[in-house]
């Protein structure tokens, strides 16, 4: 089947920098014919970009970008095709986002105790009605000129093991896994080549996820068909997207470039 799926992008619900309705166009214009918004613990995105998906012709799957954690690790599942008004899980993603709230505060304050005169303030004007996280904390930093540029915040301030580096609430993958399931969603390993141990790969497949997200930016051509053998030897299902974000990541020239194609989108729906 032709046609080009990208399953993994942000809005402005969560850290990206464009509007549901321009990531729409932005999508038509790169001539995508699927999309999944995966905003970070928000599906506030979902309504309007099925009702602006179905006036330009492209199929929008509701999806979520979930956290969780192995130890000190940090774990993102990808959720698709769940029940987006499912209570269960807009009560679950209502208390994580709570949780984000207070987790921001608690890296101002560290950043307030290593003399960086952060106000919460300026995070939260950053990060206006959307789940808040690290990305805005860095763009608040820059604003106020208490970092050279965005990557800075994170490599001297905010990254993991750096000194205002808080974790996050603890979630287990199983939990989450089990967490999409109940709302009738698939899950799929966030960029594993980004930010997962091998060993702890297959932990996550022994706990139930339905596949791996194989096509992302940030995994060189060895590492695809990597994971495709695994998804072939386990009988797991392929995702991929472009992880899109907009803003001071810089991103912009990989819209369009990542995706996968229509066939494994329907080889989800027959999982289904």
């Amino acid at each position: 089947m032709e046609g080009k799926a990208d399953l993994h992008m942000h809005t402005t619900y969560s850290d990206g920098t464009l509007s549901t309705e321009e990531l729409v166009q932005r999508a038509k214009a790169a001539g995508l014919t699927t999309i999944s918004i995966t905003d970070h613990d928000n599906v506030g995105a979902v309504d309007d970009a099925i009702a602006l998906g179905k006036s330009v012709g492209i199929d929008v799957i509701p999806g979520v970008e979930l956290s969780a954690s192995i130890e000190d690790q940090d774990i993102h599942i990808l959720a698709y095709f769940f029940d987006h008004k499912n209570q269960n899980l807009l009560d679950y993603l209502t208390f994580f986002r709570i949780e984000r709230v207070k987790r921001a505060e608690r890296i101002v304050e560290k950043l307030n105790g290593l003399k960086v005169p952060l106000k919460f303030e300026s995070v939260l004007e950053q990060a206006g009605t959307g789940s808040i996280g690290r990305p805005h904390i860095a763009n608040a930093l820059l604003e106020e000129g208490l970092t050279e540029s965005y990557h800075e915040a994170f490599w001297k301030y905010l990254g993991f093991g750096k000194p205002a580096y808080e974790k996050k609430y603890h979630v287990s993958p199983q939990a989450a896994i089990e967490l999409i399931a109940s709302a009738g969603g698939l899950s799929f390993i966030a960029h594993p080549a980004n930010m997962i141990e091998e060993k702890v790969l297959f932990e996550l497949i022994n706990a139930g996820v339905d596949g791996i997200e194989v096509i992302h930016p940030s995994h060189s051509p060895e590492r695809v068909m990597h994971y495709s053998g695994i998804v072939n030897e386990y009988f797991l299902l392929a995702s991929g997207g472009s992880d899109f974000h907009g803003g001071r990541k810089n991103d912009s020239e990989i819209f369009g470039k990542y995706y996968i194609s229509e066939d494994h989108v329907e080889t989800m729906r027959r999982r289904l």
